[in-house]
């Protein structure tokens, strides 16, 4: 199974662009950071992702302002143009207080 939850800041919002289908498509740049358990030990966890939205979503996506917290979900497969892991939002919802990321 392929599926992602991850909680993250909007860093940066392409313009919106659209596919061969006429459909909408948005590439945004995410940030998470956090605190995990990992072999019993406490961890800190930062990283960056490229992600990408389509149809609906993507209008949607559109309209988040950048710097909003969200949890999205979505899929992993590699970018459009070059080697990497980019995340397919299908999905998100807006956290009600949006905190920055440090």
């Amino acid at each position: 199974m392929n599926r992602v939850l991850l909680t993250a800041q909007l860093l940066e919002r392409a313009v919106m662009r659209y596919t061969p289908a006429g459909l909408p498509a948005l590439d945004v740049r995410l940030a998470h950071a956090s605190q995990v358990e990992h072999a019993g030990q406490a961890r800190q966890v930062s990283m960056e992702i490229h992600a990408t939205a389509i149809g609906d979503v993507a209008l949607e996506l559109g309209r988040l302002a950048v710097g909003t917290t969200a949890e999205f979900t979505g899929f992993l497969g590699k970018q459009r143009h070059g080697k990497g892991v980019m995340l397919h939002i299908s999905a998100f919802v807006s956290s009600p207080q949006s905190p920055e990321l440090n």
